[in-house]
């Protein structure tokens, strides 16, 4: 059971990752046209700017959420990689607990601005904000849920700082 549950966890790793980087190559295209339509056919592309823009948000907030693996992210590594397992455990514990509860509690909040931007439009592509923003809130569910897991496995002994290849427990 454990063993298909890392197999799934991981097919669903490696299509976060074609997803981002298929909206990577569409910024990167957008990117490209804007300038060929600004600089050598001299028309405008406002279009091309703002789907640019739009896929960077997305692009970051989808990395950030899905993507990215705890020991990607960035830390003030000069206390937490100086500190001893046990020591950085409690540190996770901590983190995130704060992280979890501040993400939760602005999560109602979150929802409702997001879901009032209904009202709103892109100026060239004409998405509805709603739809635009609606990556933040499935960002913040996606923090929440990783921080609940890594504050539940630090708390039962696992060393956050460790690979599982290394064990992940504490000596």
């Amino acid at each position: 059971m454990n063993d298909r549950l890392a197999r799934s966890a991981g097919w669903l790793r490696r299509r976060a990752e074609n997803i981002a980087a298929a909206m990577l190559a569409v910024m990167f295209f957008a990117f490209l046209i804007q300038i060929l339509f600004r600089y050598v056919l001299n028309w405008p592309a406002g279009w091309a700017s703002e789907l640019s823009t739009i896929m960077w948000i997305w692009l970051v907030l989808w990395g950030a959420a899905f993507v990215v693996r705890e020991h990607d992210e960035i830390r003030f590594d000069i206390f937490y990689g100086a500190a001893r397992p046990r020591t950085r455990r409690f540190m996770m514990m901590a983190i995130a607990t704060a992280i979890v509860t501040l993400y939760t509690v602005s999560l109602p909040a979150v929802w409702d601005y997001v879901t009032f931007m209904k009202v709103q439009r892109t100026a060239y592509l004409r998405i509805r904000y709603d739809w635009l923003y609606s990556i933040y809130v499935i960002f913040a569910v996606a923090i929440i849920a990783r921080y609940s897991w890594l504050g539940w496995t630090s708390l039962r002994g696992r060393d956050p700082g460790r690979s599982e290849a290394e064990g992940g427990r504490e000596a």
